[in-house]
């Protein structure tokens, strides 16, 4: 395996910071309202979509952890991985740590909303949009991470234009 990653195209590298610092904004608010006390949600609290049922029920906590800690600390870490400086330094390692960070939370993602559909029967919309952002960094990251690592070649697919 190489030391050093190949560069990254600047699609790639403007679009996971901006969706970095957008699970990070979201991480923020779901920290402080779980602080804070789930009154502050702006959020329906009756029906499917109920913020303040997700946010307060006991599987709001990982470990003994809550999730919006865990979730705080993984967008602070992806905010870092994925700034354009952090993207400058081409190597391979933190390549492989943002990849194996997306790909965790990711499959903490399927956890979450497994415990939303199946346990709960309620959804939460701020948790369903750091669902999304972490789709799409996963989708972002797992495009680009085996070609600068050099486990595949096609790296004149990541700037060519849609055909």
């Amino acid at each position: 395996m190489r030391r050093t990653a190949s560069p990254a195209p600047s699609w790639a590298v403007w679009s996971t910071w901006l969706l970095s610092l957008a699970g990070l904004g979201l991480a923020i608010y779901l920290t402080i309202a779980h602080f804070a006390g789930s009154q502050i949600l702006a959020c329906s609290d009756k029906g499917l979509i109920d913020c303040a049922s997700v946010t307060t029920s006991p599987e709001s906590y990982f470990l003994g952890v809550p999730v919006a800690i865990l979730g705080l600390v993984n967008f602070v870490v992806l905010a870092i991985l994925n700034s354009p400086w952090a993207w400058k330094l081409q190597s391979s390692w933190v390549a492989l740590v943002r990849w194996g960070l997306i790909v965790g939370g990711m499959l903490f993602v399927f956890w979450l909303l497994a415990v939303e559909f199946l346990i709960l029967n309620r959804i939460c919309i701020y948790c369903t949009g750091v669902h999304i952002v972490t789709l799409c960094l996963f989708v972002i990251v797992s495009r680009v991470t085996p070609v600068q690592l050099g486990w595949t070649n096609a790296s004149e697919e990541l700037d060519a234009p849609s055909r």
